[in-house]
């Protein structure tokens, strides 16, 4: 059934990834370019009280998920702020946070606490020298104690984000697996998209091999997860065995996408793999009223395109995936 955030191909957009920061910790080889220094300027950013109102706009429309990403979101100031705003709109149903977990160790209890309910975990090797070359800082060992820390703190819902990359990484993904059964998380595999210089440089790896090995070593069948992303899972009979695959260049998912993505700037972006988008800051700081902000989500969401150019136009996305929100 259509809501007022259908888009113009009929899909609900019901899920918004929220950028609170374009700043990160790391410097992933895969996001941001060595040497980059073009992050938005602070007073750009949008302020807690404005995105809360947009988010509350957006609510009012049919919004039902938030995640909050960046950049790493952790390095935004007084972030349990905001989510517990967020979390006080009653039609918000799920509320999450991606981050790299170098400060999760930190901030998990007081996360949980805000009212985020579920993580996602950027993690893409557990050996500590490709971690190092991958991010460019030797923190691993401070990565999975905030993991841990985050077990022991509630979350019920981890899930280990991990980029595949040929000669990288693609060698260990059965090892990360054992991790994750034995952590009690879910691993999720992910092809790279060439968004922007780094990603265009990125190693991709088709998924497609590595789901069918995998499949065929543990038996593995179609199966589901709670959570609005994109990913397609499969699980061992007894469910002992879950993994995630997130396809968008071997297995697109655009016909069933659901989400948007905000910008820490106001900019909303329709689409990982096209330039469309909108822009909310201006209107958020000249006293818009509420009707004719919801208006203006409305206009937005119509501009999302059918689906991405990744495949035929690789190089069309040149924003970094920082700027854009994980």
């Amino acid at each position: 059934m259509k809501t007022m955030l259908s888009d113009s191909f009929g899909r609900n957009i019901e899920y918004l990834r929220l950028s609170v920061t374009d700043r990160c910790d790391l410097r992933c080889s895969y996001c941001i370019p060595k040497g980059f220094r073009g992050f938005e300027t602070p007073k750009h950013w949008l302020t807690f009280e404005e995105v809360e109102r947009l988010v509350t706009a957006f609510a009012a429309l049919g919004l039902k998920r938030v995640r909050l990403t960046g950049g790493e979101p952790l390095v935004r100031k007084n972030l349990p702020e905001l989510i517990r705003k967020i979390s006080d709109i009653p039609t918000i149903e799920d509320l999450s946070l991606s981050t790299n977990a170098t400060q999760l160790e930190k901030y998990a209890l007081e996360l949980k606490s805000a009212g985020i309910q579920r993580l996602n975990i950027s993690l893409d090797t557990l050996d500590q020298q490709v971690f190092a070359k991958i991010t460019g800082r030797d923190c691993l060992g401070k990565v999975l104690a905030g993991l841990d820390t985050a077990r022991d703190a509630g979350f019920t819902s981890i899930k280990i984000n991990m980029l595949v990359m040929a000669g990288i990484n693609d060698n260990a993904v059965e090892s990360m697996l054992d991790y994750c059964l034995e952590q009690g998380f879910t691993l999720r595999l992910i092809e790279t998209m060439p968004m922007g210089a780094a990603g265009q440089q990125a190693k991709h790896v088709n998924l497609q091999p590595i789901r069918s090995r995998l499949q065929k070593k543990f038996g593995l069948v179609d199966s589901v997860l709670p959570g609005g992303g994109p990913a397609r899972y499969m699980a061992t009979q007894d469910g002992k065995v879950t993994v995630g695959f997130i396809t968008p260049l071997s297995q697109h998912f655009c016909e069933t996408c659901n989400r948007v993505r905000l910008a820490v700037d106001g900019t909303l972006y329709l689409c990982l793999g096209r330039e469309n988008s909108f822009s909310f800051r201006d209107l958020l700081r000249s006293n818009i009223s509420d009707a004719d902000l919801q208006n203006a989500v409305v206009e937005a969401i119509s501009l999302k395109p059918k689906r991405h150019d990744f495949n035929k136009s690789p190089g069309v996305t040149t924003r970094l995936m920082s700027v854009t929100g994980g």
